[in-house]
């Protein structure tokens, strides 16, 4: 398992590494979005193959962003990273807010996949000359509002924001905040507060500020951060007392800041009906998708109940309430246990009663985690083989271990074989996969009667059956 470091201000410059050359076009691929919303997605990040990977907090669940690959970054190894880590913490795996550019990628990735796109989360992007010019009939009203603010503030200028303007940013939050028109609303008060958090962060190599003075009085600012070809825009306030302040500082703005921009992003809007009018009324290019991408495995898909198979000698069923003697027999048997590669006790977390492995392997099912069939002969549970860590790619992994008075008699490679059958001809699977101890020379000579040998560590041999 990876371990993640929440981001901290001390981690803009390592997360910038990454951001500054990002061809995704959307605001969360940026610092400031990760140190903005930090208090509300708690953002952690790790560098896996050369990537930046950044898990975040929304709705009660860990959703990952799509890796962001430094310059000899392996996405495909960041992903399949995430999609481990994942399967170790035994967390759903969602990656979030995907560009448009790699939801191709990840559509041939996962076999059975649900994709969300929330209209609320796309950002408004514009051609950064439509914003400088705002040429054309459809900016008429833009252009309007901005020969009158001059008109009535011919003295009215932009200027980059500086460390001496840190008494007229103070006084401008009071001005703001006296004229807030949605003091009453929690969201926007929260967002606001925010919003004076970051802009203390102006001088960071990483933003660009600037704002419209009257004289001396700041009477509207920005902040941005150009990441790839596109300047995002993270904060815009002014004072609406000053009409026609707002296109004129997005003007402004654009134009100081804009070059080597194709695109500026002003962000999404938040589901608030005014922000979205506004945001419309500039024209954008077009509105950024955020697909969520929730990978599905087979056995949600295909699976309702565990069915019963039948080999020559043997029959494979559920388990029963009327095995739970026998199977803690099995599960206990420490002598044999050392060669299954799994702690059963340790896996618990608590102390073993005479329920606990026999819930477990219930609730692997209703989860759709895993498959624990009981082997029987003559009706009698001799045995356990597991289909489990499904990694939503088409492949899961197989186990099977039989009662040491039944041993030597090929069982295991009965119960086995019909097990990997049936994933992968009716739970429809691509790959069955299994490992063995290298100095399990039974389990060894098993595995390889019915699967291909694919690899080895200094731990392990690997085994793979292919459809």
């Amino acid at each position: 398992m990876y371990q993640f470091k929440p981001v901290t201000i001390r981690d803009g410059g390592k997360l910038r590494k990454y951001y500054q050359n990002c061809p995704y076009e959307l605001c969360e691929y940026s610092v400031g979005i990760k140190l903005m919303w930090r208090p509300v997605l708690h953002p952690a990040w790790a560098e896996i193959a050369g990537c930046l990977v950044v898990r975040n907090e929304h709705d009660g669940r860990w959703v990952f962003d799509y890796p962001v690959p430094g310059p000899e970054g392996d996405e495909d190894a960041a992903l399949a990273a995430i999609e481990s880590d994942c399967l170790e913490r035994g967390v759903p795996l969602v990656i979030s807010v995907v560009p448009a550019c790699k939801a191709p990628r990840l559509l041939e990735r996962y076999p059975y996949v649900r994709v969300g796109n929330v209209r609320t989360w796309q950002d408004y992007v514009y051609y950064r000359e439509d914003l400088q010019l705002f040429a054309g009939r459809r900016y008429s009203g833009q252009r309007n509002h901005i020969k009158k603010f001059y008109a009535k503030w011919p003295e009215a200028a932009f200027r980059p924001l500086t460390e001496k303007d840190k008494g007229a940013l103070e006084q401008f939050w009071k001005d703001y905040e006296a004229e807030f028109p949605k003091g009453d609303n929690a969201k926007a008060q929260n967002e606001l507060k925010l919003s004076q958090q970051m802009l203390a962060l102006a001088g960071k190599p990483w933003f660009v500020a600037g704002g419209m003075f009257d004289g001396e009085k700041l009477i509207a600012l920005s902040l941005a951060e150009k990441c790839g070809e596109t300047l995002i825009i993270h904060i815009e306030k002014a004072l609406y007392s000053y009409t026609g302040v707002y296109p004129t500082l997005v003007q402004e703005f654009a134009n100081a800041f804009g070059e080597k921009c194709q695109w500026i992003n002003r962000e999404d809007d938040a589901a608030d009906m005014g922000l979205r009018t506004s945001k419309l009324q500039y024209g954008p290019a077009r509105l950024a998708p955020k697909y969520s991408f929730e990978p599905q495995n087979e056995l949600l898909r295909h699976v309702t109940n565990i069915p019963t198979l039948q080999t020559e000698r043997l029959t494979l069923t559920p388990l029963e309430e009327a095995d739970i003697p026998a199977y803690n027999a099995l599960v206990l048997d420490g002598e044999r246990n050392r060669w299954w590669g799994y702690d059963d006790v340790a896996g618990l977390g608590a102390p073993v009663e005479e329920r606990s492995f026999f819930e477990v392997a219930q609730r692997d099912f209703e989860n759709r985690q895993a498959v624990n069939f009981a082997v029987r002969l003559d009706g009698k549970l001799i045995g356990e083989a597991v289909l489990y860590r499904f990694d939503c790619r088409g492949s899961a992994e197989l186990g099977c271990r039989i009662d040491k008075a039944y041993a030597g008699s090929g069982y295991g490679t009965e119960a086995f074989t019909a097990v990997a059958r049936w994933g992968l001809y009716k739970v429809h699977l691509s790959r069955v996969v299994a490992k063995c101890y290298q100095e399990n020379t039974a389990s060894y000579r098993m595995l390889s009667s019915c699967m291909r040998k694919s690899g080895e560590d200094e731990t392990f041999f690997y085994f793979e059956k292919l459809v």
